[in-house]
C-alpha cells in the first residue's frame, strides 16, 4: 500500500492521489473494524475463560484458608489451655501461701483456729448431752412442784407521756 502511494506521488495525479488516500482510509477502517470485531469475539471467550479460572483459584484459596484457619485455631486452643492450667497452679501455690501465712498470723495472736472450733463445738454438744441425762434422772415431784409454784413478777407498766402532755410541762418548765 505504501508502495502504491508513493507511486502515485511521484505521479502527481491529484485524483488518482485522492483516491488512492480513500481507498487507503477505507481498508484502514474495515481493518479496525475487523480488529474491533475479533476483539469482541475473542475477549469474551477470554473473559469467560478468566472468570472460570479466578472461581476456581477462589475455590483453591478459600479451601487452603480454611484448613490454615482450623489449624490455627487447634493451636491457640491448645496454647491458651496450657497458659490456664500454668496460671491455675500459679494461682493455688499463692493462694495456699496466703492462707498459711495468715493462719500463723492468727496462731500468733491467739485466735483458735477452725479445728479448735470444731473440737469445742463437739465438746459443748458432748456436755449438753450429758446435762439433759443428768436433768431426766434427778428430776423429782417436789422439784416440779417448786418450779411451778414460783410466781413471776410482772414487771411495772411505765407510762409514757402523749404529745400534749409533753407539751403542757414543757410550757410549765420554762
Amino acid at each position: 500500500m505504501v508502495k502504491k502511494l508513493k507511486a502515485l506521488v511521484a505521479n502527481s495525479d491529484n485524483t488518482e492521489l485522492a483516491q488512492a488516500v480513500r481507498d487507503s482510509a477505507k481498508e484502514i477502517w474495515l481493518a479496525g473494524l475487523g480488529a474491533f470485531a475479533k476483539a469482541q469475539e475473542e475477549g469474551q471467550k477470554v473473559f469467560s475463560t478468566l472468570v472460570k479460572e479466578g472461581s476456581s483459584l477462589q475455590k483453591k484459596t478459600r479451601h487452603f484458608t480454611e484448613g490454615k484457619m482450623s489449624e490455627v485455631a487447634g493451636n491457640v486452643s491448645k496454647a491458651s489451655e496450657k497458659v490456664s492450667k500454668q496460671a491455675a497452679g500459679t494461682w493455688d501455690k499463692l493462694e495456699q501461701i496466703f492462707e498459711d501465712r495468715v493462719a500463723r498470723a492468727l496462731a500468733s495472736l491467739g485466735v483458735p483456729s477452725g479445728k479448735d472450733i470444731a473440737a469445742l463445738s463437739a465438746r459443748v454438744e458432748a456436755l449438753t448431752q450429758q446435762v439433759q441425762r443428768l436433768n431426766a434422772t434427778t428430776s423429782t415431784p417436789a422439784k416440779k412442784a417448786t418450779a411451778q409454784k414460783t410466781p413471776v413478777k410482772k414487771a411495772a407498766r411505765v407510762k409514757t407521756p402523749t404529745p400534749s402532755v409533753r407539751a403542757k410541762t414543757a410550757r410549765k418548765a420554762a
